[in-house]
């Protein structure tokens, strides 16, 4: 230690040191905001790294005192340093999928207005990628709803455009897709498959003949199988696919339901060295028994080379966009193939579910559970209460998404210490299709952020992405502002601060992790995971939030990524 820092001001720096001497900072970070996500000291002057991890936060004077001669000093000029965003849902391998699907998303996050302008998506792709007849044409991102044409395209006009090709055109909520007669053929589905519970798979009513649109449980074969290259050229991608990740400030990605071919090139990647940040797998249900070699599941406490089995991913229900989420109440436009009295399936039956549920929970690991629907939630709560000896026990199990849960289930969550891990994303997106699905009442309640914070709840916020664009900017934006595409506020009564969105991305998104020691909060001994902004998302208007930037993101102290041109 140097004569020079003073004891108060070691103990003060460092909490937790790993050895008796004070490590010499290796960069300190000053001349900026520095937002430590800390009440007892929510902004400081300066920040120290040292070894990968945080050694100082306070006082610029402070700082140089841990400072030697190799000391490197980054003037943040003006810019807000902040804890690197933590990813609380999204699909790790959508990232090499979009690097080789077309683009469908209509504005602002893609360019598709048209039925027309989907097809040139898919055209597009099979020039870019060459490929060959009878390779599959694959897009994602398509919203009917926001089309002219107010529909997918359909089976006909996608043979029509791509006679030698199958064709899979993924619905937006990656819940379901449209495919074309040869893709149905690649996956033995016919009018004859029956549809199984859960399920949908719309036919014409006047011939029997299949639409080609499947979701839920009947399109699970295809999404189990869904086409893609070659091991080999999908590892070449994975840097970009990190690099899509760093680029929004992440520096814990999640992998949000993960096949046994899918973690084996993971851990390939992690292996290799390529994955610059962490991933967090989480085993989809289905593929429990291969994952984990007939064990019960378990999740991994630490890393490998920035990869680890987080939990398991089980699912309730499906979307409200594609009116195949689980409500107890019908849906006001009826159902996806003109049901009446429609009110969505769930997944699968409760008794079904309850077994699943007691099978993570025998293995003692976290359970990440979709469900938007609140009968969805009241599954999800059946099953834990079911299968849980002690329901209030804290397993950090997790409501993914919870879009449409009731006051009563919010206070089960809190009782029972469920964490759910909200979507404000759909207050932009997709609040319009809830007006005209559900009514103004619930949709209103979509995400309740702020009720459940006045809880106590330690509640997360998501991109789901490839379903949303990664942009966790955006994502503060809808949680502070909870703006439609048409301009209409959606339930001002569950806006937060910037601060309360910012901690759904940072503190209490690595609570729900279990990494709250290591991660979330600019403190001594934790990782130096940091991004820096353009601006601090609390001290702008918040309508501008949006406008802010990432200009780095820093990985244990080593940038991962930096905006074009730098600071």
């Amino acid at each position: 230690m140097r004569a020079t820092v003073a004891p108060l001001v070691c103990l003060a720096v460092f909490l937790a040191p790993i050895t008796a001497r004070c490590q010499p900072a290796e960069t300190i970070y000053h001349g900026g905001t520095i937002r430590t996500m800390c009440a007892a000291q929510p902004v400081a002057e300066a920040l120290a790294v040292a070894g990968g991890s945080i050694v100082g936060v306070g006082r610029l004077a402070d700082m140089k005192a841990l400072a030697d001669g190799n000391t490197q000093f980054v003037d943040l000029g003006g810019t807000a340093l902040l804890p690197g965003f933590i990813d609380t849902h999204s699909h790790f391998w959508s990232a090499l999928e979009y690097l080789t699907q077309a683009n469908c998303w209509s504005p602002p996050a893609g360019d598709c207005r048209t039925v027309a302008d989907v097809i040139g998506r898919l055209r597009e792709i099979k020039q870019r990628r060459r490929l060959d007849a009878g390779q599959f044409v694959v897009g994602f991102g398509c919203d009917p709803d926001l089309l002219a044409e107010k529909r997918m395209p359909t089976r006909q006009e996608l043979e029509g455009a791509f006679p030698d090709n199958p064709v899979i055109l993924l619905h937006v909520s990656g819940h379901g897709a449209m495919l074309d007669g040869k893709a149905l053929d690649r996956f033995a589905i016919g009018p004859d498959t029956p549809v199984p519970p859960g399920g949908v798979m719309t036919k014409d009513p006047a011939t029997g003949a299949l639409s080609g649109l499947l979701f839920e449980t009947a399109f699970l074969p295809v999404f189990a199988r869904m086409p893609a290259p070659p091991a080999e050229d999908l590892l070449a991608l994975v840097p970009q696919a990190v690099g899509v990740y760093a680029a929004a400030g992440i520096t814990t990605a999640q992998e949000g339901a993960t096949h046994a071919d899918q973690l084996a090139l993971l851990r390939t990647a992690a292996t290799r060295g390529m994955l610059s940040i962490d991933v967090v797998s989480l085993a989809f249900v289905t593929d429990i028994e291969a994952i984990f070699g007939g064990k019960p599941p378990h999740a991994e406490r630490d890393y490998t080379n920035h990869l680890r089995i987080g939990g398991v991913k089980l699912m309730a229900d499906g979307s409200p966009q594609a009116k195949t989420a689980y409500f107890t109440t019908p849906y006001l436009t009826g159902g996806p193939a003109g049901e009446k009295d429609w009110r969505g399936e769930p997944s699968f039956p409760q008794a079904t579910f309850n077994d699943m549920v007691k099978r993570v929970y025998a293995g003692d690991a976290p359970m990440f559970v979709h469900c938007n629907g609140d009968a969805a939630i009241d599954m999800l709560l059946e099953a834990h209460r079911a299968a849980a000896p002690d329901p209030a026990r804290d397993r950090r199990t997790v409501a993914i998404h919870a879009q449409f849960v009731r006051p009563d289930q919010l206070e089960k969550f809190k009782a029972w210490r469920i964490n759910p891990s909200f979507y404000t994303k759909h207050c932009f997106y997709f609040a319009d299709a809830h007006l005209a699905n559900r009514g103004a009442e619930q949709t209103a309640r979509i995400s309740p952020l702020k009720s459940a914070r006045a809880l106590g709840l330690r509640c997360s916020n998501h991109t789901d992405f490839n379903v949303a664009p990664i942009d966790q900017l955006f994502t503060v934006w809808t949680a502070v502002n909870r703006v439609s595409r048409s301009g209409a506020v959606i339930g001002p009564e569950e806006r937060v601060t910037p601060l309360e969105a910012l901690a759904t991305l940072t503190t209490d998104a690595a609570h729900l992790y279990g990494e709250e020691e290591r991660k979330g909060s600019l403190e001594p001994g934790k990782l130096a995971d940091l991004v820096i902004l353009s601006a601090d998302p609390c001290a702008v208007e918040p309508m501008a939030i949006r406008e802010i930037t990432v200009l780095e993101t820093i990985k244990e102290g080593k940038t991962v990524w930096e905006r074009e041109g730098g600071r």
